[in-house]
Parts: C-alpha cells; structure tokens; sequence
C-alpha cells in the first residue's frame, strides 16, 4: 500500500512539475479594461462660439464644413457619410443627432430645442464644439457584450 502512495505521489510531483514548467512558457495577454468614465461639469467644455480655441479646425470647418463633419462622426464612432444627409432637410438631421447623442454620452445639460436651434443656424460652430469636446473628454469608446471568438 505504501509503494501505491509512493508511486502515486511520484506522478503527482511529476504531474505538477510539468504544470509549472507549462505555466512557465504560457503567454498571458491581458484584454483592455472598461473605461471609468468621470463627470467632471455636466456643461460643454466650451461655448458654441469658442472656435478661436483651435484656429486651424475653424477654418477647416469654416472652408470645408461637410469634409469635417465626416471627420468628427467617425471619430465618434458613427457611420461616416451620416453628416451628408443634412443637405436634406431644414433642420440638418445628422447635426442635431450627434449633439444629442454627444449631450448623453458625456451627461452634459441641455435640451432639444437649444440643440435644433444650434444645429439649424449655427452649424459649422457646433461641429466645432462638438469636436472640441470630444478632445477634451478624450474618452475611448469601449465596446459593451462583445462575443468571444
């Protein structure tokens, strides 16, 4: 009966060596982490108006305003050509849905109103702010129930 647990002891012993010699040559990748997102204001970073924070962007929107509403709704994480569909309409549709998606994500205080006043009259400003705030909030967009694969 003692040679049984000796023996059985030896496969052990070796059953667990080669474990750590296995676990001495694994890989462990880490996956990213959710982002903790921390509400500092629940205002714009800055006003509809504060293009002279960032000259060079005023004048790409200024000059090209459809290039660079593209350019915002993909960094957003929206479908590209979405601010095209604002030539359609009086009150530009992808204009006024971005900056109310953009008021919930970053918990910022407003209403819909003020948002289709500024999205009909003030375009090209409140793309700028929007981008403005996107800078500034510097949040990653983390994708929520993602599938393993």
């Amino acid at each position: 009966m003692s040679s049984y647990i000796c023996a059985l002891g030896g496969l052990s012993g070796a059953a667990s060596s080669h474990r750590d010699a296995i676990m001495s040559n694994s890989m462990i990748i880490r996956q990213p982490q959710p982002v903790m997102v921390i509400q500092d204001s629940d205002e714009w970073g800055s006003g509809i108006c504060d293009c002279c924070q960032d000259v060079p962007e005023c004048c790409c929107a200024f000059w090209c305003c459809p290039c660079f509403a593209c350019k915002v709704t993909d960094t957003y994480g929206e479908a590209l050509c979405l601010p095209l569909l604002d030539i359609f309409g009086m009150v530009p549709p992808a204009t006024l849905a971005m900056r109310v998606a953009m008021r919930h994500r970053y918990g910022i205080a407003g209403n819909l109103c003020t948002d289709c006043i500024y999205a009909s009259f003030c375009t090209t400003c409140t793309w700028c702010q929007m981008s403005r705030e996107m800078r500034r909030r510097n949040i990653q967009v983390t994708l929520v129930g993602a599938k393993r694969t």
